[in-house]
C-alpha cells in the first residue's frame, strides 16, 4: 500500500544558518497512529510545518495522498487537519460561528449535523454560543481539535496537543483519537508525555537534531530496544556488590537493600539461572523477587543519548 505521506531527503536551513531538518526521509502509512518523539528543538514542528504548507521546505519532496505540497498545494492541504501546540484562539467570535467559518474555507458546503456531532464529541456543544476568548485553556483546546476535524481531513496532525490540560480531556481526547483511527483517519502525533505515545501510538518515530533516528513499530521498538530488570529483594542488606559477582550486569540499591540485574529477554540464554547459583554459592540470600521491562520512555531517552 502507498504511504498516505511520503517525505524524500528533506531539508530545511533558517536564513540564521540554522539546519532546522537534515535529509529526512519518511513514510506514514494509512490508517495508523504515528507518534513522532523527540526533544525541544528537534524538529518535530518543522517538519509537521513543511507537511501542512505552512513552512517551505529548502531541499527534498514531500506527497500527501499523492499531492505535491508545493505544486499541488490546494489538494494536499485539504486532506489535512490541524492542531497546533498554540493557543491562537484570542477571538470574538463563538465556537459555532468559528466552526462554519472554518469549514467553508476549504469549500466546503454547510452541515450543521456534522458539526453538531464534532461538538457533541468534544463537550463543546453547551459551549457553542459562547465567544472563544472566553472560553478556559482546555475548551480552546477542544475547539481547536474541532477546527481541525470540520473540513472531514483524511490527516490528522496533534502537534503536543495534551500540553497543559486536564487528565480528564486527556483521556478524552484518547478516545476519540482511536475513533478517528478506526473511522479511517491517519493520526501524526508529537508528545512530550511518552505514555501518550506508549499508549496511542501503532508506530514511533525518534527525530533528534533535525534527523530521523528510528522508525518502528512500537511493539518492535520495545522488544528490540526495551531491557528486563529483576529486583532481588535482600534478606540483609549490602555496602556493596561482592568483587565474586562482577561478571554479572548487577547494580546495588541505593539502601544496599536490593540487587538489580539487567538482561536482555530476546537472548536465549538470560544468565539468570548462573547468577542466582552464584549468589547461593555465597550465601546472599534474597526474601523475594521480580521482574519489569523498560519503558518507552527509558528506550526513548537512551536513543536521544546515543545520538548525542
Amino acid at each position: 500500500m502507498e504511504p498516505i505521506i511520503s517525505v524524500r531527503n528533506l531539508t530545511k536551513t533558517y536564513a540564521s544558518g540554522l539546519r532546522a531538518l537534515d535529509n529526512v526521509n519518511l513514510d506514514i502509512r494509512r490508517g495508523e497512529i504515528f507518534g513522532l518523539l523527540g526533544p525541544n528543538g528537534a524538529g518535530k514542528t518543522t517538519l509537521i510545518s513543511i507537511i501542512c504548507g505552512i513552512v517551505t521546505p529548502s531541499e527534498g519532496v514531500v506527497s500527501v495522498d499523492g499531492h505535491d505540497i508545493l505544486s499541488d498545494y490546494r489538494a494536499a492541504r485539504s486532506k489535512i487537519g490541524l492542531v497546533p501546540q498554540e493557543l491562537a484562539t484570542a477571538t470574538f467570535e463563538n465556537v459555532l460561528v468559528t466552526m462554519n467559518f472554518s469549514r467553508g474555507l476549504f469549500g466546503k458546503p454547510p452541515n450543521s449535523s456534522l458539526i453538531e456531532k464534532i461538538l457533541r464529541d468534544l463537550s463543546l456543544w453547551d459551549k457553542r454560543k459562547e465567544k472563544i476568548m472566553a472560553l478556559s485553556g482546555g475548551m480552546k483546546r477542544r475547539v481547536l481539535i474541532a477546527k481541525a476535524l470540520v473540513h472531514e481531513p483524511s490527516i490528522l496532525f496533534l502537534d503536543e496537543p495534551t500540553a497543559g490540560v486536564d487528565v480528564e480531556l486527556r483521556h478524552d481526547m484518547w478516545e476519540m483519537v482511536r475513533g478517528l483511527r478506526e473511522s479511517g483517519v491517519t493520526i501524526i502525533l508529537t508528545t512530550h508525555y511518552i505514555n501518550e505515545a506508549e499508549e496511542m501510538a501503532d508506530r514511533i518515530g525518534v527525530i533528534n537534531e533535525g534527523k530521523i533516528g528510528v522508525v518502528e513499530d512500537k511493539a518492535v521498538l520495545m522488544n528490540k530496544l526495551g531491557k528486563k530488570q529483576l529486583t532481588l529483594t535482600l534478606q540483609h542488606p549490602l555496602s556493596s556488590i561482592p568483587a565474586e559477582l562482577d561478571g554479572h550486569p548487577l547494580e546495588l540499591s541505593a539502601d544496599g537493600n536490593a540487587l538489580i540485574y539487567t538482561f536482555d529477554a530476546q537472548k536465549e540464554r538470560t544468565g539468570i539461572s548462573e547468577l542466582l547459583r552464584h549468589l547461593g554459592q555465597h550465601g546472599i540470600d534474597f526474601k523475594d523477587l521480580h521482574s519489569s521491562q523498560s519503558s518507552l520512555e527509558d528506550i526513548f531517552v537512551n536513543l536521544v543519548r546515543e545520538k548525542t
